[in-house]
């Protein structure tokens, strides 16, 4: 009686599993034209006036371009080095803080690794609202871009919240509030909705923000949202909402391209 009842459960687990994912699979999606983007180029196609260096190699010697080249109006994520050596991770930061705004962009990976993630899915990311030093993991909010994972929050040195299902702890719109991350703890992860990327074509990602709230939509699927965000007042010992800062690119050992990088501010 004890093992029935116990393949029941997981018979019945198993069924609300698929629920939930086949409801996420079944999102309703949203535009995803990038010809209807309207706003201001963050990268303009020719050069990286809006944008500084900063890496995670203090030893690293070059340019901007050197780890970031522009080719045919995208950014060329690590475009000379040689497949399996040993990079640095960096990224490119705006030289200007935003606070409300709409993000859009396109990526698309290369085909090259490197150490130390040669043998890891490829990875990257955009992180928004940074405050304090200029480093490549800085504190703020990430939408995470990575294989399988492109959707993912990331609360680096900051708290907050999102809705996460109660069976497979991922993002649904309808799940139950959730909030993560505490002055002790760098880097704590929300999973996305589902994975909408495509592998080997070219991937819209917007990134609405409003205030301390921010929604991320994949080829025009939502798939998180980062609610409630805060940064932590060391002086006073209290959690202030998180409005505003610099938006950083990354590059973390994986090649790729970025391209149509527009910002519109509201």
């Amino acid at each position: 009686m004890m093992k029935f009842n116990k393949y029941v459960l997981i018979f019945g687990a198993t069924l609300v599993f698929i629920g939930c994912k086949s409801t996420l699979k079944n999102q309703t999606k949203e535009s995803n034209n990038i010809n209807t983007v309207k706003g201001k180029p963050l990268f303009n196609g020719k050069n990286l006036d809006s944008w500084y260096l900063v890496v995670k190699d203090s030893s690293f010697i070059g340019d901007k371009e050197d780890l970031f080249a522009i080719e045919k109006g995208a950014i060329h994520v690590y475009p000379t080095q040689k497949h399996n050596s040993t990079q640095t991770y960096a990224g490119l930061l705006t030289k200007e803080v935003y606070s409300n705004y709409k993000l859009t962009l396109e990526y698309k990976w290369g085909t090259k690794k490197f150490v130390p993630r040669d043998n890891f899915v490829r990875d990257a990311g955009v992180i928004f609202h940074q405050f304090g030093p200029d480093v490549i993991w800085p504190n703020g909010v990430e939408c995470q871009i990575q294989e399988g994972d492109t959707g993912d929050i990331w609360a680096i040195g900051s708290k907050v919240t999102s809705k996460v299902s109660n069976v497979i702890r991922n993002y649904d719109p309808n799940g139950g509030l959730v909030t993560r991350g505490t002055p002790k703890e760098k880097f704590q992860r929300f999973h996305r909705s589902y994975d909408w990327e495509k592998p080997n074509d070219w991937n819209l990602l917007e990134i609405e923000v409003k205030g301390n709230n921010a929604k991320y939509t994949l080829n025009g699927y939502v798939v998180n949202e980062a609610l409630d965000m805060q940064k932590w007042n060391e002086v006073h010992g209290i959690y202030e909402p998180l409005t505003s800062g610099k938006i950083l690119i990354q590059a973390e050992g994986a090649e790729l391209y970025y391209r149509n990088i527009f910002i519109t501010t509201f």
